[in-house]
């Protein structure tokens, strides 16, 4: 009887020793060989979320810069409605009424000092016309000194006096003669 219940014991432990036998854990390298490849799937992961991040930075770059051009774009234009400066008769000095509009394009030439401009000198048709080609120069030499001494680089302004050659009103009425007396801020 009691090799009877030895038996019954060891017929009904035989299974459960050889099912744990059988339901042993991975060994070390198939562990090794998990964490290897969950590290690997974690730094891909990162690298990707790298790559959008720097492709969101790079988009808002482009972006701020496109909003930049157009500003600057916009000031240009702006400033290539006021771009004369009249002069008196015989004169060169630069009249107070027209400093402020001077003082808007060397601002705008000091804070974008990749922007050139030409400064074109013109007087009225009386005068000979050597005398003429020198009043243009320096009145245009007059918008440049103002210029430069509002900040802007001398590279960026270069003079060129037209004298009567391209009057902006044709005639000989005083209106006329007013309006050929000017310096012309060009925008290169």
């Amino acid at each position: 009887m009691q090799m009877n219940k030895v038996m019954k014991s060891f017929i009904i432990a035989l299974p459960v020793v050889t099912m744990m036998a059988c339901s042993s854990g991975p060994s070390e390298e198939e562990l090794a060989a998990e964490r290897n490849r969950m590290a690997q799937e974690q730094a891909e992961a990162e690298r990707e979320a790298q790559r959008a991040e720097e492709q969101r930075v790079k988009a808002e770059k482009a972006q701020r810069m496109k909003r930049q051009e157009e500003m600057v774009a916009q000031e240009k234009e702006a400033l290539q409605n006021e771009q004369t400066v009249y002069f008196d008769f015989d004169r060169s000095s630069i009249k107070p009424e027209f400093q402020t509009l001077l003082d808007k394009h060397a601002e705008f030439l000091v804070k974008n000092p990749d922007q050139d401009v030409v400064i074109q000198g013109h007087t009225d048709s009386r005068g000979t016309p050597e005398y003429n080609i020198a009043l243009g120069e320096r009145r245009a030499q007059s918008v440049e000194t103002y210029l430069l001494n509002a900040g802007v680089s001398s590279s960026q302004i270069s003079v060129v006096s037209y004298g009567e050659e391209k009057p902006a009103v044709m005639g000989s009425t005083e209106y006329a003669f007013a309006q050929n007396r000017r310096g012309v801020v060009v925008y290169q």
